[in-house]
């Protein structure tokens, strides 16, 4: 039944995509995040929905008789060049097979991405996708919430099977980074319940992350909860709220969660710590000895026993950092930093210039949020491969298109009213 359901939907969408292209971003956000064909038991579990849905996308494009153009902004080059440099690190790569398959993997990603830029061209079809976001993820992060309560935090949290966050680490930090655009829709919708269903989901998530038990994600929740309270405008009230809330959640929690996070302190005597210290070893000899890095798919033990300080421990980077240095050395770390830096440094521009602006509300508080996220991805990918998700990808074109529409409410001489000070 659920092969029926999902085949008819993913299929019965494509005459609206062909209609309106900007839906197959919507169609394939929902098949990239939420993989919901992995839930099924029948033909429609290995089904390639999200490249037809990319497919009939591309195709109602070509045939589209409107103007479309990509927004005007520095980030734009330097992403291009950075995909460019993945493809010369993967021509070069130690295991070129290997990594062609890979780079194409992340090559259909980058693609669609690019077309988000192209179709999501105003703040109502934003809306749709961070819904599409939310609820995707949300799935997942809600019923974990449940799991997590029912079981009083005593068993694991994973995600959806065959993505890139089926991994308890991986969904954690990837629900940490949801969280805020749930957030978003909260203090931007006029429907009660969907307020409701939001602090709902918000709570669910955060139990969610716990029952993870993840330690890189506690390490990111931690983040995310100082960042939120430096930016609150009324610290006191936030930082009681925080502090309340963490006590509840926490109280929750089973002995055996605060023994997993014990050994973040005497990260000396846990194997999978000191496989990832190695790793990281291994992945800076691994640039200082190939310009272009080892490549995609490369952390293996033909490559541990030349660059590791113990080649017997292979360990994935766990790092987005590492990971990006080892597969595309300094070169490809310095363009993926300087892309991240760059969307930030966006973004601070952004709130600066929307923060009095009625007509840009949403603009601000999108902004706002949106760095809340990236804190998540940058404190909790310190200890995950997640270099190449849709997700942190999606925000960077999420920050170069509202940086788009705030310049053109801007141009059109709708910032007229003052906002109250926030």
């Amino acid at each position: 039944m659920r092969d029926i359901l999902i085949t008819a939907l993913v299929f019965g969408s494509i005459p609206y995509i062909f209609k309106r292209p900007w839906i197959g971003i919507i169609v394939w956000s929902w098949l990239s995040y939420m993989n919901p064909h992995r839930l099924a038991f029948g033909f429609a579990f290995d089904m390639p929905f999200a490249q037809i849905v990319a497919i009939a996308t591309f195709a109602s494009l070509l045939f589209s008789k409107e103007k479309r153009s990509f927004p005007k902004h520095w980030l734009l080059p330097v992403w291009i060049i950075f995909i460019v440099w993945m493809g010369i690190s993967t021509f070069f790569a130690y295991f070129p097979d290997d990594a062609w398959i890979q780079y194409k993997k992340i090559i259909k990603i980058q693609m669609v991405t690019f077309l988000v830029l192209l179709l999501i061209d105003d703040m109502e079809k934003m809306r749709y996708l961070i819904w599409t976001i939310v609820l995707s993820i949300g799935f997942y992060s809600i019923k974990g919430g449940i799991y997590t309560i029912v079981t009083a935090g005593g068993g694991r949290v994973w995600g959806p099977p065959g993505g890139f966050i089926e991994d308890n680490n991986a969904l954690a930090v990837a629900i940490l980074m949801t969280i805020p655009l749930m957030m978003f829709l909260y203090q931007t919708s006029e429907n009660g319940w969907v307020k409701k269903g939001m602090i709902v989901a918000i709570i669910l998530s955060l139990f969610t992350v716990l029952g993870s038990q993840s330690r890189g994600a506690l390490i990111a929740i931690l983040s995310v909860g100082f960042f939120y309270w430096k930016e609150s405008s009324s610290k006191m009230a936030s930082g009681f709220l925080i502090i309340i809330f963490a006590g509840v959640l926490l109280a929750f929690m089973p002995e055996s969660w605060y023994k997993r996070m014990e050994t973040i302190e005497t990260y000396q005597n846990d194997s999978s710590a000191m496989g990832r210290l190695n790793a990281w070893e291994y992945a800076f000899n691994a640039a200082n000895d190939n310009f272009s890095g080892v490549g995609l798919d490369a952390w293996s033990y033909d490559t541990f026993l030349i660059y590791a300080p113990n080649p017997e421990a292979v360990h994935a980077a766990h790092s987005i950092y590492f990971s990006v240095l080892a597969d595309h050395g300094w070169v490809g770390l310095f363009l993926f930093l300087l892309i991240f830096c760059g969307v930030w440094k966006t973004l601070s521009n952004i709130i600066k210039e929307t923060k009095k602006k009625e007509a840009a509300r949403d603009i601000y508080l999108l902004a706002k949020l949106l760095k809340v996220s990236l804190i998540a991805y940058f404190s909790g990918g310190a200890f995950l491969s997640l270099s190449y998700f849709d997700l942190p990808w999606n925000i960077v074109a999420i920050v170069i298109l509202i940086n788009e529409y705030s310049k053109q409410l801007e141009k059109k001489g709708v910032f007229l009213k003052i906002m109250d000070k926030s």
